[in-house]
């Protein structure tokens, strides 16, 4: 159905990210819903590995100087936004120093998680949430990708639940295989000073914790790729949650 607002949060996106297969179905998608007539954004973090320079990003002065608030420090929040080569699509960057500056994205040279994932997170989630709102846009259908976008509809549907804005929003959540780590033990009291509790996530934080207990604050969950694995592919199982098994992106439409 053309002429809807969607928007796409990810962490992940062709060609800003290349070889993985979230890059590229996330690429497909905004371009096969775009190319139909739809008013499509998309929103994804600055990492440092992303060159501004080669995908002339640049800086959005009239949606960046917010600040967003973790675990009681504040935060700055700089927004950049860039069109998809050779397409008319606009593509919008979280970013900030202490996040995102970085060149890798989860994980250090030596596989090691970096400890402040969580708030790294968290504050994507917010800031997607914050500079959607500043936009006046309002999106029909919320695609969610990729671990750190899961965090948007667990905010959506606590600390923003009597936010009207997003009320009519169908939200869907595509699920990868995504390498999982332990996140910091002390998120839940990240989570608190937002008024967030009672995660079961938080019994044993880990990034693939929080895209299950994602799967209960969304209208629909469909597989991203096309097998799971483990513990993912047993929720997915289990969820009582609408759900589709894996869509090529011809088929894609469904689900809006």
């Amino acid at each position: 159905m053309p002429n809807q607002k969607i928007l796409y949060i990810t962490t992940e996106m062709y060609p800003y990210q290349e070889d993985t297969n979230m890059a590229a179905v996330v690429n497909k998608m905004a371009l096969k819903m775009h190319n139909e007539g739809n008013d499509v954004r998309v929103f994804m973090p600055r990492f440092g590995q992303i060159s501004e320079r080669k995908f002339q990003l640049h800086e959005v002065i009239r949606l960046s100087g917010m600040n967003i608030i973790i675990n009681d420090l504040d935060q700055p929040l700089i927004i950049k936004v860039a069109s998809l080569p050779g397409e008319r699509l606009q593509v919008y960057f979280i970013d900030n120093e202490e996040y995102f500056k970085r060149k890798q994205y989860y994980f250090d040279d030596e596989g090691t998680p970096f400890p402040d994932n969580d708030e790294r997170a968290i504050f994507f989630a917010r800031g997607v949430i914050e500079t959607i709102k500043k936009l006046n846009w309002v999106p029909d259908v919320i695609h969610i990708n990729g671990w750190m976008a899961s965090f948007v509809p667990v905010y959506l549907k606590t600390y923003y639940e009597s936010d009207t804005y997003f009320k009519d929003a169908r939200i869907v959540l595509s699920l990868y295989n995504e390498k999982d780590a332990e996140l910091d033990q002390n998120i839940g009291e990240k989570l608190k000073f937002d008024n967030i509790s009672g995660l079961k996530a938080l019994d044993k934080p880990t990034i693939q914790s929080f895209v299950i207990e994602s799967m209960n604050y969304v209208d629909m969950v469909v597989k991203g790729d096309e097998f799971l694995e483990g513990d993912l592919d047993t929720s997915f199982n289990e969820t009582s949650t609408q759900k589709s098994e894996y869509l090529d992106v011809d088929s894609i439409n469904q689900l809006y």
